[in-house]
């Protein structure tokens, strides 16, 4: 017999061996109807998994992300077998499930229009209504190999010849159609109530582009309709906060062509950009961060020492100096190895913190360039942590409060991974244990629930993210925390111990932003443009009614300007009604229209950029009222 602890602190006995469906169904028919997948022991797992052992399980439903990615899995594979019975030709590459729905790379001589779009979309509807039950399978690699060159798949043949010989391959079938996935999957199809497949673009089949081009089909699936219609109507205000549409209209920032991936920011864009990194320096500061900058430039003996070379130089630039191979930095790390190694420290020096605001470029495929969220150069708010090992817990706390302060003055909730051990990486499985488990500790410390991402921890070590809710409710990946034991070896950095001896230093990286531009273009989604007053580029627009009243405007203006608000003044040959019109456009604030009774002394005509009309305010009490808005940051204006 084992025991099995449930999310709420039951424990309940069962037989080795039992599934996570098994457990649901046990608890209530209803509970087992709606349970999409399990997680066991921090792993999301299928819900056919069998229980062999003392454990602890949470059922997944939809409203939990691991139960969403069971469901959009499922709707990959569905998509799949829509295609297949269309197109009995086509060749199927990789479906998996993504934040919001799925993809599946296909390989078919059918250019996939619109209209096929809604016949393959019409098809899965179809599948749904047979119910067809999902079962899993497992083949050893040759029986897999043999079954999928039968099938004539030859992408997942690629697939399997990549994995060990002893590796024991699941299938994953419903009805006629069977694909080689290692789940998780639903139960069965009849919890598929609504279906959209939403756009399609090329994929070159392992991103190489010098592969074939596939057609990638995106789509996603629900078990209410009502939440497809949500999601339809949210997608649609999302193209309205696009940062790349906001960005040109409130003149923040630009990509060109002489610069594909490399942005430019405009006057109002380095406001905010200024904002940001001030606050940054504040904030770290006050924590005892220094802070360091190192070149961009660096000799490839440098990049083969910190073991990027080896482990990234497919997305490194390069150069040549003095007839030597020099690298463009794609990270900040070996920069700062180099700063801390300039002399020696001693045990009573530590934890340095060292934070760098570093420019880094890598190289991105053209397709993947996405505005200011995937570019080929960016700004990482780094900072490397030097610690003795018995400083590790207290530092990854330290980091884990300053993110969690940074994020609610922007408003934003967030949710956080561990990411283990990847399959490219440096050091012994001991030493990833042992880093594992400290961050680990961290965060059970800090109570803070978290999902294992098992596979994608940094090549050197393991991490905690942070990925962010936005205002629509969709999640970015932004600060992280890794914990490295490698390039203290590597670098052959020490400090001298309490008993006189040298030992090696443990290094947190971390970024809380994560990149300037790509935090900026969050921003700009997640606010629709409308900046919170420290941010806004202009703060206060005062509207002259007429000519004789620009003077007067201008007077305001210059008293705000010298108390720190960013003051403009719209003299433009435009009728009023434009200005304000224009003012609103550009998603300023506050707003003040000055005609004669406001020259002869009178109080103020505030508007808002949302509510509009604010009455009548006294010059003094809108200092007052600007002052601690900016002061405290504030994400209202009222």
């Amino acid at each position: 017999m084992i025991n099995i602890t449930l999310k709420d602190g039951t424990v309940k006995t069962y037989e080795s061996g039992i599934t996570v469906f098994d457990v649901a169904k046990d608890i209530s028919s209803g509970l087992a109807r709606v349970t999409l997948a399990g997680e066991l022991n921090g792993e999301l797992v299928d819900i056919r998994k069998p229980i062999l052992e003392d454990s602890t399980l949470s059922l997944l439903t939809f409203d939990d992300e691991g139960g969403k990615h069971a469901f959009w899995h499922t709707g990959s594979h569905l998509l799949a077998q829509a295609v297949k019975r269309l197109y009995p030709q086509a060749k199927l590459a990789i479906g998996p499930a993504i934040d919001h729905g799925f993809y599946y790379d296909i390989d078919v001589d059918v250019i996939i229009t619109p209209e096929i779009m809604e016949k393959i979309e019409k098809e899965m509807a179809k599948l749904v209504k047979e119910g067809l039950a999902i079962e899993r399978s497992e083949l050893s690699r040759a029986d897999a190999l043999e079954k999928v060159k039968n099938e004539g798949e030859f992408y997942k043949e690629e697939l399997i010849q990549n994995l060990p010989e002893d590796a024991i391959i699941s299938f994953y079938s419903q009805g006629e159609f069977s694909d080689l996935c290692a789940g998780p999957h639903i139960n069965n199809l009849s919890p598929i109530k609504a279906i959209k497949l939403l756009s399609l673009a090329g994929a070159y089949w392992h991103g190489d582009e010098k592969n074939k081009m596939l057609q990638r089909i995106y789509g996603i699936t629900f078990p209410k309709k009502s939440q497809l219609t949500e999601y339809l109507e949210r997608i649609e205000e999302a193209k309205k906060r696009d940062h790349r549409k906001l960005g040109k209209e409130l003149d923040l920032f630009s990509i060109q062509e002489e610069g594909p991936g490399f942005p430019f920011f405009h006057p109002k864009g380095m406001v905010i950009r200024n904002e940001l990194e001030s606050f940054w320096r504040q904030e770290h500061q006050r924590r005892g961060y220094q802070e360091i900058k190192t070149p961009i430039i660096l000799n490839a003996e440098l990049w083969k020492r910190s073991g990027h070379w080896d482990h990234y130089k497919e997305n490194m630039y390069f150069t040549e100096i003095d007839e030597s191979d020099y690298a463009i930095k794609p990270m900040n790390c070996p920069g700062g190895m180099l700063v801390y190694k300039r002399k020696g420290h001693s045990y009573r020096d530590l934890p340095l913190k060292m934070g760098e605001l570093g420019l880094v470029h890598r190289h991105e495929l053209h397709g993947a360039l996405h505005g200011l969220m995937r570019v080929r150069a960016f700004t990482q708010d780094d900072a490397h942590i030097f610690m003795t090992p018995e400083q590790i817990k207290e530092e990854v706390i330290k980091v884990i409060n300053l993110a969690d302060d940074i994020y609610k003055v922007f408003g934003f909730n967030y949710r956080v991974e561990l990411s283990t051990k990847p399959e490219k990486a440096i050091g012994s499985d001991e030493v990833w244990e042992m880093a594992t488990e400290a961050l680990r500790d961290a965060l059970v410390t800090k109570e803070i629930d978290y999902r294992l991402n098992p596979g994608d921890g940094a090549f050197y070590g393991p991490k905690i993210d942070f990925h962010l809710e936005d205002s629509l409710g969709r999640t970015w990946q932004c600060g992280t925390i890794q914990l490295d034991f490698q390039m203290p070896e590597r670098f052959d950095l020490n400090y001298i111990g309490s008993d006189g001896e040298k030992h090696r230093p443990v290094i947190i990286h971390r970024t809380i932003l994560g990149s300037i531009e790509r935090f900026f273009g969050i921003l700009i989604e997640h606010f629709a443009g409308k900046f919170p007053v420290w941010l806004a580029p202009v703060q206060v627009m005062i509207i002259p009614v007429a000519d004789v009243h620009h003077d007067f405007a201008k007077g305001i203006a210059d008293e705000l300007m010298d108390i720190g608000v960013r003051a403009s003044v719209d003299v433009r040959d435009e009728k009023l009604g434009y200005r304000i019109r224009d003012a609103q456009m550009q998603k300023i604030p506050y707003m003040l229209v000055v005609g004669d009774k406001e020259a002869e002394g009178g109080d103020l005509a505030l508007r808002m950029r949302d509510t509009g009309d604010a009455g009548l305010i006294s010059l003094e009490d809108l200092k007052e009222k600007l002052i601690e808005k900016i002061k405290t940051r504030s994400l209202t204006l009222d």
